[in-house]
């Protein structure tokens, strides 16, 4: 079974749980910046903007690939031996419960796949042939603050078969109960962050935008991601921020 058609199987289902940039040379493609907001179009974006109704944030599957053991991987830069193009990634946290007062000492994981579209932790199978059980990249944990905030340091995900670029989040709290399992979606457009890093091959990402689908056409996604588009803004030389606000019921 690929990834296509195991997302096909689960990934409308959900879970009811409820800047340096790359290490690489420049490319001629790196004077773009661009400033992605919750709509995919340029421009200022305000960060709170991404989830400013007091809702819960859509679950989703956890997909194929999730985390082993999470509570061994409590780190802000999560890159590992991966290049690419430099991503700090920013969460708030808050909760339904409170009138969407941001949450503190939630537990947050997150993980998403390499410039190649692989994950860490597994491999050797149909769903991804290139082996990568015993690596741990691209995977973190990270306990909100008294903002409600937890940073990240890593580089912007590739893309599979099936899928559009995406990062996915489990949030649990301090007990480890599970609060919520979503994914995190990124704008789309032709000035849009994703178009720009998937065309920078100089670091690494050799795939470009054909073949690639789009949040529309998504296996999870395409039920609508109005509360998961995070807010981007950079370019592939400097390296981008994600800002996103995710709300749960704790």
């Amino acid at each position: 079974m690929d990834r296509k058609e195991f997302l096909k199987g689960i990934g409308l289902m959900g879970l009811a749980a409820t800047g340096a940039s790359l290490f690489a040379c420049s490319s001629d493609n790196d004077a773009l910046t661009t400033t992605d907001s919750n709509t995919g179009s340029s421009g200022a974006t305000d960060v709170t903007s991404t989830s400013s109704e007091c809702a819960v944030t859509n679950s989703e599957t956890a997909g194929p690939f999730p985390t082993n053991d999470p509570e061994d991987l409590e780190r802000v830069d999560i890159t590992g031996d991966r290049t690419g193009v430099a991503l700090a990634i920013n969460l708030v946290i808050r909760d339904v419960n409170n009138a969407c007062a941001v949450l503190q000492n939630a537990i947050v994981d997150i993980w998403h796949c390499d410039a190649d579209g692989n994950y860490s932790e597994y491999g050797g199978s149909g769903m991804q042939s290139t082996n990568y059980q015993n690596y741990h990249f691209l995977r973190g944990r990270q306990i909100s603050d008294a903002d409600g905030l937890v940073k990240f340091q890593s580089i912007f995900p590739g893309w599979y078969n099936g899928r559009a670029t995406h990062i996915h989040v489990h949030i649990y709290n301090t007990t480890g109960t599970s609060l919520l399992v979503t994914q995190i979606a990124f704008p789309e457009g032709d000035d849009s962050a994703v178009v720009a890093v998937n065309a920078a091959s100089d670091y690494g990402y050799t795939k470009g935008m054909s073949g690639y689908t789009y949040n529309a056409n998504d296996n999870v996604f395409s039920d609508g991601v109005a509360n998961e588009l995070a807010t981007l803004s950079g370019s592939v030389s400097e390296g981008y921020t994600l800002d996103h606000i995710i709300n749960v019921k704790a």
